[in-house]
């Protein structure tokens, strides 16, 4: 493991084909970024390529460089077994599920087994999870006899709801209809709380230890921290995203903010107050992706969708290293890729990290770019989600499959991933690419 990972990535074969006239004499491919040199530097000038700053250029203009955050989910592409005769009591997840999946698998309608679970379109689920098939869904908080109307409902003991990987105190508060403050108030927390799966927490009044008869009263607004300042809402920004890159949680955001919940729509020139970020000028704060890289400066969309993805993952569940190499080699296996030659990919890009992202909007473990996931979505028929950890297996596999069956050796088409196919073909391999190439293949004799 000698040779650094690329910081690039991949672009799409459409952009390439678009820009292979303004390409010159010596640059790289917007297919990769070039490593740092382990020997004499090549004697040209390298200007960022044309071909990727063509990419760039698309990706400054396309909505699409930046993924939604409710598109984090386990949409995590599945091969349907045969139906079963019978219902089960309980399923065992694995890997490649889906709820939906699940439910059409065992002609169950999909809206009944995630109540069923008390789980939401957009929970994450994952591998050895257990779920109910059957069995009634909980019913909504219960609701006694009508109470005098002056008064909120107290039931004598109160709903309490399983924290799950992916929540946030303000999602909470929204999915079950309550104020933000109320669910401060009955579970003792403020704006800076740090919730994990398992925690229960009260999602309606009742008889709480420290107070069984009293009504709960709306929280006061919970205390700066620290001191406050504000930030003005771009373009792609997301409130998961703000508070990741100023350092604050998601609930101490929204509490700072007046009737902002998990909800609310934002939009560009709106203000935000940061809370505790007089101990850090917003302009000041330090991005989570680098502009620079290898004496590569990226243009300013492009490194601020890369610092959106960034946020989304860091904010998100994803698989430990280890799981993620065990999804590279299924992935490769089930699309007639040597899963030797995926992982060592894999390894070379990430180290197997999904929460990668490189100043070129290059991300996760694949290290694919937005235009080049686009690229992949049409090579295998169906829209991939680069942030989810399945679908950007299959985009870097789907491009290794397409180089490999499109190049005229397994060099070439290793050399096509770093440098580009194109720029290969033109200008034969840099002397980087050519490290590159012997680094995959090492890699992959260590996974034979």
């Amino acid at each position: 493991m000698t040779t650094p990972r690329s910081p690039k990535r991949t672009m799409s074969m459409p952009v390439i084909a678009a820009t292979t006239a303004a390409l010159p004499a010596v640059v790289l491919s917007s297919l990769a970024l070039a490593q740092p040199s382990m020997a004499t530097p090549a004697p040209q000038p390298r200007k960022i390529p044309a071909t990727l700053a063509a990419a760039m250029k698309a990706q400054a203009v396309n909505v699409g460089s930046v993924i939604p955050a409710n598109a984090v989910a386990a949409t995590i592409p599945t091969a349907l077994r045969p139906m079963a005769p019978s219902v089960p009591d309980s399923y065992t997840i694995v890997r490649g599920d889906t709820i939906s999946a699940i439910a059409r698998r065992f002609n169950l309608d999909t809206t009944a087994v995630l109540q069923l679970n008390k789980l939401s379109a957009t929970t994450l689920i994952y591998p050895g999870q257990t779920i109910k098939l059957t069995g009634t869904a909980p019913a909504a908080p219960a609701k006694p006899a009508p109470a005098a109307p002056s008064a909120p409902s107290a039931p004598s003991s109160a709903t309490v709801y399983t924290v799950v990987p992916g929540d946030t105190l303000g999602a909470i508060a929204a999915k079950h209809g309550v104020p933000l403050s109320s669910i401060f108030s009955w579970n003792g927390l403020n704006g800076s709380s740090i919730i994990y799966p398992g925690q229960k927490i009260k999602v309606s009044g009742g008889s709480a230890p420290s107070a069984p008869t009293a009504p709960a009263a709306p929280a006061p607004a919970p205390a700066p921290l620290a001191g406050t300042g504000s930030y003005t809402i771009k373009a792609g920004d997301t409130l998961s995203s703000i508070a990741s890159r100023h350092g604050v949680s998601l609930a101490a955001l929204m509490a700072a903010n007046n009737n902002v919940t998990a909800t609310t729509v934002i939009y560009p020139g709106q203000k935000l107050t940061i809370p505790g970020a007089g101990l850090q000028p917003v302009g000041e704060t330090k991005p989570l992706v680098p502009s620079t890289f290898l004496g590569f400066t990226y243009p300013p969309a492009v490194v601020s969708s890369a610092n959106e993805n960034k946020a989304l993952l860091n904010a998100s569940p994803v698989p430990s290293r280890a799981e993620m190499k065990s999804i590279v080699a299924d992935t490769a296996r089930r699309m007639g890729v040597s899963p030797s030659l995926a992982l060592a990919f894999a390894e070379q890009e990430s180290g197997f990290d999904q929460r990668a992202v490189s100043p070129a909007n290059a991300i996760g473990t694949m290290q694919v770019i937005p235009s080049s996931g686009q690229w992949a979505s049409d090579l295998v028929g169906r829209k991939l989600n680069l942030l989810d950890p399945y679908d950007n297996a299959t985009a870097g596999v789907a491009i290794i499959r397409t180089l490999i069956a499109t190049s005229k050796d397994l060099d070439t088409a290793i050399a096509g991933y770093y440098q580009g196919q194109y720029s290969v073909s033109k200008y034969g391999m840099y002397d980087d690419t050519k490290r590159y190439v012997e680094s995959i293949k090492a890699r992959q004799r260590t996974f034979g």
